[in-house]
C-alpha cells in the first residue's frame, strides 16, 4: 500500500512539475506547494558537537534556500526553546537572560510560527510574558492559556498599540506565481506537563477536535503543531484521520510514524536535523499529497551571515561569564565517547551513563565520603550529550552549579534521605547515589545494610543540603541527624563547583 502511495505521489509530482512549467501560458492551475521547515526542542543559539551540529544560523539559511524554490515556505518550531538553557542561569543588563538570546536569534532567523512546549513555563510568569513580547513569529495556541488574577484569557504580546491575541488555530491564505490561492490551517497543542501557576490547560486531544472541526471545511489543508508524547501524537492522527500531518515535539531522538494517512514527524533536538514537509494541495481533486525528508544540519549547511552575527554576540556574553567564575568553554574535555543520556524524563527516574559518570567524579573529588547523593533536577541539559564534549557542554548540562558539601549524619537521616529520593522518582528530587541497594526495604550501602546508629560521610549539592528540594526539607543543617559539617570548599579546589569536579574527572579519563 505504501508502494502505491509512492507511486502515485510521483505522478502527483510530475503531473504537477509539468503543469508549473507552462504557468506562463496556463493563469491558476489550481495546484499549489507549501513547504514547512521543522525544528523542535532547540536549547542551544550556536552550533553544538564542536560547531560541527545544529546552529540558529543554520536554520536560518535552510529556510532562505527553500524560500528562494518557493515563496510558500514556513519556518516552524514545535515547542521547547525558552529554556532549559545556561543561558538562563546567566546576567545581561543586571538580569538574568532567560530565553532572550533564544528569541533574539529566532526573531533574526526569521521563524514563522511557534507554539509552546513545556519548558516554556519554566521561566517566571513575568520573564516568559518579556520573551513573549520580544517575539517577532507568530504563536497558535488551542490548548494552553494564560491564567490571571482576571481569569484564564489567551497569552498574548504587549504591544504599544495593544495586545496581539495568541489564536487558538490560524488560517494561512497562500498564493502561488500563476495565481492559484489556497488556506492552510494551523493549531498547536501542548503536553499539560508543566503545572506552573500561570498556566491554564484544556485537554489536548479535545482541543484539537474542536479545532479540527473549525478548520477543515474552511481550509484546503490542516496541520497540526503539537509538542506532546509520540504516544499521544498516534492517537491524534487515530482520532482525526483527516488531518493533513502532525508536526511535533518532545522527544528529543526524531521520530517518524504513518497512521493511516497522516505522517508524524519531529526532528533531532538543538537542529541537529529539520524537516522539510512538502503538502502539494490539489484545488481541482481537493487531495493533498505529503512528502517529508529528513535534512541533517552540519558542516554541509553555511551559517546564515546575518543570524551568525546575533549568535556570536550573545555567546560573547556567555563566554564572558564563564570566564569570569574559571571556565574554558571551549575547551574539549572528552574526544570521543558514546552518546551520554542526559534527558530529563530518565535522570528523574533512572540511572544512565550520564548519571554514573557524574557519580564517578564526585566520588574521586571527595574519596573520604562514604556515599555520593545529586538530584537528578540538577542536570538541565534534556538531550544527549555527543562527543566531542566541551566544558561548555559541562556547564549546559550542570547550570545552577553549586559547591560539593561534605557532612556526617546518621544512618537514620541517610535512610529517610534515600527512601524520599526513590519516592520522588519522575522529579527532579529523584536522588542518584553511590554503592547503594535497596533490597526487601533495606538500604545497603557497600555490600553492609546501613546502620541507624552508625555516622556516615555524605558528599552532596550545596542545593541538596539546602533543604529546597521536593520533599526533602528536612535535609539541611539543622537537622539533629546532622553530627558535623565540614568546612567549605573554595576554588581553586575543584569541590567548590561541581562542574568544576566533573570537568576534571573527564580530563583525567
Amino acid at each position: 500500500m505504501k508502494y502505491l502511495y509512492f507511486v502515485l505521489g510521483v505522478l502527483f509530482f510530475s503531473s504537477c512539475a509539468t503543469t508549473k512549467k507552462n504557468s506562463s501560458q496556463t493563469k491558476d492551475d489550481g495546484i499549489l506547494e507549501v513547504v514547512l521547515v521543522q525544528v523542535n526542542d532547540v536549547y542551544e543559539i550556536a552550533a553544538i558537537e564542536n560547531g560541527k551540529t545544529g546552529g540558529v544560523a543554520r536554520i536560518a539559511a535552510l529556510k532562505k534556500k527553500y524560500l528562494q524554490q518557493n515563496p510558500n515556505t514556513l519556518l516552524l518550531m514545535a515547542g521547547d526553546f525558552f529554556s532549559p538553557s545556561v543561558y538562563n542561569s546567566l546576567q545581561y543588563e543586571g538580569k538574568r537572560i532567560r530565553g532572550k538570546q533564544m528569541v533574539a536569534a529566532m526573531n533574526a532567523a526569521g521563524f514563522d510560527w511557534a507554539i509552546f512546549g513545556n519548558h516554556e513555563f519554566d521561566i517566571s510568569e513575568k520573564e516568559a510574558q518579556e520573551r513573549i513580547d520580544e517575539s517577532a513569529f507568530s504563536w497558535v495556541a488551542s490548548n494552553t492559556f494564560h491564567k490571571t488574577a482576571g481569569g484564564v484569557l489567551p497569552f498574548a504580546k504587549q504591544k504599544k498599540n495593544g495586545a496581539v491575541i495568541f489564536p487558538e488555530k490560524a488560517i494561512i491564505t497562500l498564493k502561488d506565481a500563476d495565481g492559484t490561492v489556497a488556506k492552510l490551517g494551523l493549531f498547536g497543542i501542548t503536553l499539560p506537563f508543566n503545572k506552573a501557576d500561570y498556566v491554564s490547560y484544556t485537554d489536548p486531544l479535545e482541543a484539537s477536535k474542536k479545532m479540527y472541526a473549525v478548520l477543515k471545511d474552511s481550509c484546503d489543508a490542516v496541520v497540526a503543531i503539537t509538542h506532546q508524547a509520540i504516544a499521544d501524537d498516534i492517537v491524534l492522527a487515530k482520532e482525526i484521520p483527516g488531518l493533513t500531518a502532525i508536526v511535533g515535539g518532545h522527544e528529543h531522538d526524531m521520530r517518524r510514524e504513518e497512521v493511516g494517512q497522516v505522517t508524524i514527524t519531529k526532528a533531532h533536538s538543538n537542529a541537529k536535523s529539520a524537516y522539510i514537509i512538502r503538502v502539494l494541495i490539489n484545488k481541482k481533486t481537493k487531495k493533498t499529497v505529503v512528502t517529508d525528508s529528513l535534512y541533517y544540519i552540519n558542516e554541509t549547511v553555511a551559517p546564515d551571515s546575518a543570524t551568525q552575527v546575533v549568535v556570536d554576540y550573545w555567546t560573547g556574553i556567555a563566554n564572558a561569564n564563564y570566564a569570569s567564575i574559571g571556565f574554558n568553554a571551549k575547551e574539549v574535555i572528552m574526544a570521543s565517547g558514546p552518546a551520554l543520556d542526559g534527558r530529563d524524563d530518565v535522570v528523574r527516574s533512572e540511572e544512565t551513563n550520564f548519571t554514573q559518570l557524574l557519580v564517578k567524579a564526585l566520588e574521586k573529588a571527595s574519596p573520604a565520603a562514604d556515599i555520593i547523593l545529586f538530584n537528578g533536577g540538577s542536570m538541565r541539559l534534556d538531550d544527549f550529550l555527543q562527543a566531542p564534549i566541551t566544558q561548555y557542554d559541562i556547564i549546559r548540562t550542570l547550570p545552577f552549579g553549586g559547591a560539593i558539601k561534605e557532612v556526617a549524619i546518621k544512618g537514620s537521616l541517610l535512610i529517610q534521605v534515600l527512601n524520599v529520593g526513590l519516592k520522588n522518582k519522575g522529579t527532579g528530587g529523584f536522588l542518584h547515589s553511590s554503592n547503594t541497594k535497596l533490597v526487601n526495604g533495606v538500604w545497603f550501602l557497600k555490600g553492609m545494610p546501613i546502620d541507624e546508629n552508625a555516622i556516615y560521610r555524605v558528599a552532596l549539592t550545596d542545593f541538596l543540603f539546602s533543604g529546597k528540594e521536593a520533599n526533602l526539607g528536612f535535609l539541611q543543617p539543622a537537622n539533629p541527624g546532622v553530627i558535623k559539617i565540614y568546612d567549605d570548599f573554595k576554588s581553586p579546589d575543584i569541590r567548590s563547583d561541581i562542574r568544576l569536579a566533573f570537568i576534571s574527572y573527564l580530563k583525567s579519563l
